[in-house]
Parts: structure tokens; sequence; C-alpha cells
């Protein structure tokens, strides 16, 4: 049983009776934004039920496919609509095909950082530096507890030769303006000696997955 790290606005079975038409599952370092976008448009608690994935398949792409599958299988006949607040992110069209089985609808691209950047700003990035390693408000947040103890980085250093040997470069695609996270991504920059870049880029189409629903979609926050 895949453990479900759950913020939302109510668990499928506190909504069995009364249950909202659109079931809105997504990987819990998406959960911040998502409930900025719920919090700006009230009317979608009651149209709209939210549910995340843990944050940690970041590092475990391999978890995802699966884990969505095995919530989808006992959660996805209470929804009229299933939205998966995910990309690819690496599962190698794994998702897809799940997705496909329960008809669901997944957000466009292969992870979040081409989804909140825009397809056409993340491949000029991409162009000007394969070797490019990106960073989100969430992952500069928990960048210890995801990147360097998520990695093992902590206990083996030696792995950051294995890990980031063809990386040059490293990205910070903020979705809000942070004057401390940006200070703290570009430490980190410096830290694994690359190269630094900072791009506010908002939250790009993470609101697809409240597409035909009527809301206001989020500024960026200073």
């Amino acid at each position: 049983m895949y453990a479900v790290w759950t913020k939302s606005v109510g668990t499928d079975k506190q909504n069995s009776e009364q249950i909202k038409k659109r079931l809105v599952l997504g990987c819990g370092a998406l959960v911040y934004d998502l409930l900025r976008l719920i919090k700006q448009n009230p009317s979608l608690s009651e149209k709209v039920n939210l549910q995340c994935l843990p944050a940690s398949w970041h590092n475990s792409p391999q978890l995802i496919a699966p884990g969505v599958e095995e919530y989808l299988s006992e959660n996805a006949h209470l929804y009229e609509e299933v939205y998966i607040a995910y990309a690819d992110c690496g599962t190698g069209g794994a998702l897809d095909r799940v997705i496909e089985k329960y008809n669901a609808k997944r957000i466009e691209g292969a992870h979040c950082y081409e989804f909140f950047a825009g397809t056409d700003v993340f491949e000029q990035l991409s162009e000007e530096e394969l070797g490019t390693f990106y960073l989100t408000d969430y992952l500069v947040k928990n960048f210890h507890r995801i990147m360097i103890k998520g990695l093992g980085l902590d206990k083996h250093p030696e792995l950051f030769e294995i890990y980031f040997e063809h990386y040059k470069k490293l990205v910070y695609l903020a979705q809000t303006e942070n004057e401390q996270w940006q200070k703290d991504a570009e430490q980190y920059a410096k830290d694994f000696g690359f190269e630094y870049e900072y791009r506010l880029v908002g939250t790009g189409s993470l609101d697809s997955v409240f597409d035909e629903i009527d809301i206001k979609p989020l500024e960026i926050e200073g």
C-alpha cells in the first residue's frame, strides 16, 4: 500500500456521501501552489477534492505510476472527472498508461520544470546548456531534505560526482518572489560549483487541472 500524503479540503472517505465531482491527484511538491489556487478561488473547494502523493517520489519516479494507479483503483469511481497534477515526471510513459486506463487527464509536458516555465522557455534553457539542474520554490525550500538527504549525499558525498557529472548550471524557476529563497538557491549553485540563473516564471500551466472551471489565475507573489 503506497502512503498517501493528504493535504486537502477533505479525504475521499470523508466525502463519500457527498463527493465532489472532480478529483485532483497530484505531487506533494505542488501542494503549496495548488492550495494557493484553491484559496484564491473559494468555489473550488465545493467542486474539487485535492489529494497529494508523497513529494519524495520526485527522486523515485518509478513509484509514481503504481502509486497513482493504486489510488485511482480505490477512488476514481467516486468522481465524475479525474485530473492528475503531474507531467510525465520521469515515468517513461507509464503514468500515461494509467491515465488512459482511468480516462483521466494530466498536465502537458515532460516534468514540472517544463509546465512551470512553459515549453518555449524550457527548450531555450535546454539549448543554452543541456547540463542544467533545475529548482522550484518547493525544492529550494526543502533542498536539504529532498536533494541532499533524499539523494544520500549527506552520508555519501562521493555520490555527487555520479549524480551531477554532466551538470554545469543551476536554474531556479521561481513561482513566487522570495528574497531568501533566491539567496539560498544561489548559494546551492556555488556549493555545487555551478553557474546560476534565476527565472521568475510563476505557476505556468499548473492551473490546467482546473480546466473548465471558472477561476482566477494566480498572481506572482512578492
